[in-house]
């Protein structure tokens, strides 16, 4: 069975960082592309960024997060990071790990449960 299992998420202020993690099981990790992908209430999937799989750690990201997001992953441990620097109130969203590089056949075949990120004074 596939799992993804995001964590980390919580209250911060803005400028303020969190980092989630993605632990993941079911599949062989390290053989994916993954991303990260945001959702507010009353708006469809954001893409925030993704990394590839073939070791290089090439990584890309959307407009809105690149320079303050980084997308990692630990290839030992099954899991996939996401550090968050210089947050601001519009980050605020639930976020999800998702298998696939944006754009790409397979993209978001699966999914985690979300962890809900708040920046707010």
């Amino acid at each position: 069975e596939v799992q993804l299992v995001e964590s980390g998420g919580g209250l911060v202020q803005p400028e303020g960082s969190l980092k989630l993690s993605c632990a993941t099981s079911g599949f062989s990790f390290g053989t994916y592309d993954m991303s990260w992908v945001r959702q507010t209430p009353g708006k469809g999937p954001e893409w925030v960024g993704s990394i590839k799989s073939d070791g290089s750690g090439g990584t890309h990201y959307a407009g809105s997060v690149r320079g303050r997001f980084t997308i990692s992953r630990d290839d030992a441990k099954n899991t996939l990071y996401l550090q968050m620097n210089s947050l601001k109130e519009e980050d605020t969203a639930m976020y999800y790990c998702v298998t696939g590089m944006y754009g790409s056949p397979g993209y978001g075949a699966f999914r985690g449960q979300g962890t809900q990120v708040t920046v707010s004074s």
